[in-house]
């Protein structure tokens, strides 16, 4: 596998697991009702760890790779849309997760959560695309 053709892999998956999240995860997480909000939420963040962690480390590591193989600027622009989709995960949507934790009486958080989310989705498919184009 080239750089290249890593860097094409780990970003349509982090795009497609991005696009799952707000069409699909979120969505469902908005629903759940205010006395099971708690409990849902810690659920949803521990559940989601397994998965964003080990994307994570792929994405970079592919980034990684690309950079370091004399990289086209096509390249360059999938390492910063997954940069940017990773920084507002890191800076803002988990502490956005920190805070809305306890209690569903966050409604203007959840949908800042939502909004952050739309933002890292549009990161990680630019990332996807410039990606197939280097």
């Amino acid at each position: 596998m080239s750089p290249e053709e890593a860097l094409v892999a780990a970003s349509a998956a982090h795009a497609g697991f991005q696009v799952v999240v707000s069409a699909v995860v979120y969505p469902a997480l908005a629903e759940v009702p205010g006395g099971r909000w708690a409990a849902a939420h810690e659920r949803h963040s521990r559940r989601m760890a397994w998965v964003v962690g080990p994307l994570y480390l792929v994405v970079a590591a592919a980034c990684l790779w690309a950079l370091l193989s004399s990289p086209d600027a096509w390249a360059l622009v999938a390492v910063a849309g997954n940069a940017l989709a990773a920084l507002l995960t890191a800076f803002v949507a988990a502490p956005l997760h920190r805070r809305l934790g306890p209690a569903r009486g966050h409604g203007v958080l959840l949908e800042r959560l939502r909004r952050v989310d739309l933002a890292r989705t549009a990161s990680a498919l630019v990332a996807a695309v410039a990606a197939l184009l280097a």
